[in-house]
């Protein structure tokens, strides 16, 4: 399989965010050894590597030979506004289907099997914890940060997106860390033997909440904000 890689210029004190922002199929690679490159994606390979007992020698040929996926578009290109609109009809939309969803599976499975499972109470904790802090968390970017994003993107001039964006991700940190207790509460997704089908439903979407949100949080954290800010104070 051919790479671009070969002429790259990031290192191992390159940050994950980075790696991804160069080419968004090494998330793949990131996603398959439990690295976070969007709510931790300033720590360096280096450092994520440490992190996770990997040979970083062995990430970074991975990362070199990976192939750019023609199906996943380069949204480091997009206008704010197209970016903007896109998290909302995709990525928020998602949320929005799926929370209600997961909510119900959540307490469906934890009704029936929380005495024999004594992780699944603090599981749906964490959970209900995660999708409210997540409502509001769209609807402050609906409502107020996307609108001064597009209108920075239009010409607007003054507009201060700094504060929002640094209150934005620290509610993005919140959410990470959230969606990993909940895999290592739950053994990576692992169902047990004698799970009922609801149960497996449930681990499975959970694991897609997860995979989802990375990409989510990596458009926003690492595309779309830094740009906002940057063409704010220019």
């Amino acid at each position: 399989m051919a790479g671009i890689s070969t002429t790259s210029t990031l290192r191992l004190d390159s940050t994950v965010s980075q790696w991804v922002v160069q080419l968004p199929a090494r998330s793949r690679i990131f996603e398959k050894y439990g690295i976070d490159y969007c709510c931790g994606g300033q720590a360096t390979l280096r450092q994520a590597c440490a992190k996770h007992q990997l040979n970083p020698e062995a990430v970074v040929a991975e990362l070199l030979v990976t192939a750019p996926d023609s199906a996943q578009h380069d949204w480091s290109t997009a206008s704010l506004t197209e970016l903007a609109d896109h998290i909302e009809s995709t990525h928020h939309a998602y949320l929005k289907d799926e929370l209600p969803r997961l909510s119900r599976l959540v307490h469906r499975t934890y009704t029936v099997h929380g005495l024999h499972y004594r992780w699944l109470p603090e599981l749906k904790t964490t959970f209900d914890r995660f999708a409210a802090e997540m409502d509001a968390h769209m609807f402050k970017e609906e409502h107020i940060l996307f609108p001064q994003i597009r209108a920075i993107d239009a010409g607007a001039r003054g507009a201060a997106v700094s504060e929002p964006v640094a209150v934005m991700e620290q509610e993005h940190e919140r959410a990470g860390a959230d969606l990993e207790h909940i895999r290592r509460l739950s053994n990576n997704y692992t169902a047990p033997e004698e799970a009922c089908n609801t149960f497996r439903a449930m681990l499975d979407a959970l694991r897609e909440l997860e995979a989802n949100t990375h990409i989510h949080v990596f458009k926003e954290n690492s595309i779309l904000f830094p740009k906002a800010v940057a063409v704010a104070s220019r």
